[in-house]
């Protein structure tokens, strides 16, 4: 089974070149990279640490990070609404820091 650090450094290559960077905290960063290992262990998918899933992949969907709100948000307010993903200037305090609010229909939840 994958470990958070090949994850971390498998991600890094792929995602750095498109503008998105790990938080700078890196504790942060390792938890939720295991807490995406695990829920890829739990639903056979890594979906967001962040918020509930259903386990029905279709369901879903939105939430297998990086979701689909990662973008959006972190084009907003810098971050996604995990903090993992996050904008170089977020990383090196340039902006705000804002709460980044919860993007997620809510019928998406309700299961």
């Amino acid at each position: 089974m994958m470990k958070a650090e090949q994850l971390y450094e498998m991600l890094k290559k792929v995602q750095e070149p498109k503008g998105y960077y790990f938080n700078r905290e890196k504790e942060r960063v390792f938890d939720l990279l295991e807490a995406l290992l695990t829920n890829k262990k739990r639903y056979g998918y890594m979906s967001c640490p962040c918020r509930l899933a259903a386990g029905d992949r279709e369901q879903d969907s939105d939430i297998i990070c990086p979701c689909a709100y990662r973008d959006p948000d972190v084009e907003k307010y810098g971050s996604c609404y995990c903090n993992l993903y996050v904008s170089k200037e977020w990383n090196e305090g340039k902006i705000p820091r804002p709460y980044v609010p919860e993007r997620r229909p809510p019928e998406k939840t309700a299961f």
